[in-house]
């Protein structure tokens, strides 16, 4: 409980970190703050002075910041410029798509990046050379390349699969984000795979392995129980950090596929300067990022015992 509450307030204090950097962007950027908020449309001057009452921009930063956090708090994320709707409505209809997005291509980073890896590590010889040369070639290819090469061959030569859109329903939206989610999770795998194979290594080396191995125990037990159990820290550790790296690298991939999801609604606010959708997607993905490293914090003391809470 004390682990979960440090934990809780860290979380907390590094939202409120973020969001004062979020706010604070719109002045860093080039231009006048009730420019950014016309998206770059001209105004006459007596516009410009309504969009600054209306923002309150004649206030002090701080006393900005604090009417913009409260706003925040209650769930008024502010109005796009670009669509003329409340952008909170905006994020919830497109919220789905990546979800679904990260959560296929988590699993198939899990699955593929610890099989591979533990294969490698087991088997060694000519299969742990192979697949020291697939990860190479994953970790070499970036989201964008593979989204492009695996529209080229799987839809257009091979019409399997769609070339754009999320598809409608659970069934068919499956169907549409196979071909993102693999290319989501391509460079990720390679990174797992190499990750738990190094782990493993590791864990096949120590003397309690020789022992369990001398007593006679079955080596499929001795893989699980004794190797893989004691590999899964940093493995579990890596897995938050790809869960959490794969929230960013939707922004190239949605928009390869026209997906419609957060990563290409960001994109195209930034090119238009929708700054109130910018603050409030970047705002989104850093409470991911750290709730996803939360959730790994908690559950590292009771994958392994020997590490003491801190």
């Amino acid at each position: 409980m004390r682990l979960l509450l440090r934990r809780l307030a860290w979380l907390a204090g590094t939202l409120l970190a973020a969001s004062f950097l979020v706010f604070g962007a719109i002045y860093l950027a080039p231009g006048r703050p009730e420019t950014l908020l016309l998206g770059g449309r001209a105004a006459s001057p007596e516009a410009l002075a309504a969009i600054r009452a209306r923002y309150h921009l004649d206030d002090p930063f701080l006393l900005q910041y604090a009417k913009w956090l409260g706003r925040v708090l209650t769930g008024d994320l502010g109005q796009s410029t670009q669509y003329r709707s409340p952008v909170l409505g905006l994020i919830e209809a497109r919220l789905p798509t990546t979800l679904l997005l990260i959560a296929m291509a988590a699993a198939l980073v899990v699955v593929l990046g610890v099989a591979l890896g533990c294969v490698s590590a087991v088997r060694g010889g000519g299969v742990d050379s192979t697949v020291l040369v697939v990860t190479t070639v994953a970790l070499g290819t970036p989201s964008f390349v593979a989204a492009i090469v695996l529209l080229w061959l799987f839809s257009v030569r091979l019409g399997w699969f769609p070339t754009i859109g999320s598809g409608r329903g659970l069934g068919d939206m499956l169907y549409h984000l196979t071909l993102p989610a693999v290319a989501l999770s391509l460079y990720w795998t390679g990174v797992l795979a190499r990750v738990t194979r190094s782990s493993m290594l590791d864990e096949l080396g120590r003397d309690h392995v020789e022992v369990a191995r001398a007593r006679g125990v079955r080596e499929r037990t001795v893989i699980r129980r004794h190797v893989l159990r004691n590999a899964l820290g940093p493995i579990v550790t890596m897995s938050g950090l790809t869960v959490s790296g794969l929230v960013i690298s939707t922004v190239l991939v949605e928009s390869a596929f026209g997906l419609g999801g957060l990563g290409e609604f960001l994109a195209r606010s930034v090119a238009v300067k929708d700054f109130p959708v910018v603050q409030a997607v970047s705002l989104l993905v850093v409470g991911l990022f750290v709730l996803v490293n939360l959730i790994v914090d908690l559950l590292y003391p009771l994958i392994d015992p020997r590490v003491r809470p801190s």
